[in-house]
């Protein structure tokens, strides 16, 4: 029989870590709807920023742009894998390392020169496990990654794609879709030629309302406004990458805390049954020697 001396010291440890849990998932859902507020925010003007740049290339307008356009051979690409700086979030970061190493394969074998970056402290302790070497690394993105910090990232990119020395850009990152479905995914963000694929529903869309769509006034010119409407869409695009993330990550984070947290109660019910079984015999024991001795004495 276990010692119920024994069994009650490990259950107050479980409700000691029951209250942790419990706290980190109130923390975790607060985090989510800050960043939930934000990816709603800003997805909206992605998505009008992306139609824009989609409706620009296909109206058949002799305009064009280096960002928008393919290049014949890619020599160097570069894959960024967005990733969280801490744990205790369920499969969050695995999913997405799955998804980049199927992608790093692929682009191992086809092109020449492949630049890896990495953004949170745990994909970068991923790539020194597997020992890929990482170009840039980036650990300050949390739960409100700031437009600021991504812009800057995005500089970097664009500049380095226009001077001849980038080919394409890969982004690995956990696309939040609702609150009930997240996908890790890797998706190219340049050329930004790829942005310009529309869905089904929305090529529908775009079919009926053709000749709407074709019609364009440019002033002052259509050069000088995709000189600036082109950059930007790429930028809100890879911030859009970020805020996904960063709402993937707490939400991944609070069913992780909520899941452990029920487990943790499960685990103190089984404990306090086995406790008071234990208990229960303990003092059964005690009386019966009681009892046994109380008849030897009379005896």
């Amino acid at each position: 029989m276990a010692n119920p001396r024994a069994l009650d010291k490990r259950r107050k440890s479980i409700r000691n870590i029951r209250k942790i849990t419990r706290t980190m998932e109130l923390i975790a859902t607060a985090r989510f709807k800050k960043a939930m507020d934000r990816a709603t925010a800003a997805t909206a003007y992605a998505r009008h920023m992306t139609n824009i740049v989609a409706g620009l290339a296909q109206a058949g307008l002799e305009v064009s742009h280096p960002l928008l356009e393919g290049r014949e051979e890619t020599k160097t690409a570069a894959l960024l894998v967005i990733t969280s700086n801490r744990g205790l979030c369920g499969g969050y970061n695995s999913s997405v390392l799955r998804q980049f190493m199927g992608r790093y394969g692929e682009l191992k074998e086809q092109v020449p020169g492949l630049l890896i970056d990495v953004s949170g402290k745990r994909g970068l302790s991923a790539m020194r496990y597997r020992k890929i070497d990482v170009r840039h690394t980036y650990t300050q993105f949390e739960d409100r990654p700031r437009f600021e910090d991504v812009e800057e990232i995005a500089t970097g990119y664009l500049d380095s794609y226009l001077l001849g020395d980038l080919d394409r850009l890969d982004v690995a990152y956990t696309k939040f879709l609702s609150s009930s479905k997240q996908a890790a995914v890797v998706e190219t963000l340049l050329p930004l030629g790829s942005l310009t694929e529309a869905t089904e529903g929305e090529q529908k869309k775009k079919d009926e309302d053709a000749a709407a769509e074709l019609q364009y006034e440019f002033l002052p010119s259509a050069e000088s406004i995709l000189k600036e409407i082109v950059p930007t869409s790429f930028k809100v695009r890879l911030f859009k990458c970020f805020l996904d993330a960063a709402v993937s990550e707490q939400l991944a984070r609070m069913v992780a805390m909520k899941m452990a947290t029920d487990n943790a109660s499960d685990i103190i019910k089984r404990l306090s049954m086995m406790y008071n079984r234990a208990r229960q015999a303990r003092i059964t024991r005690e009386i019966m020697e009681v009892i046994g001795g109380s008849e030897a004495l009379n005896e």
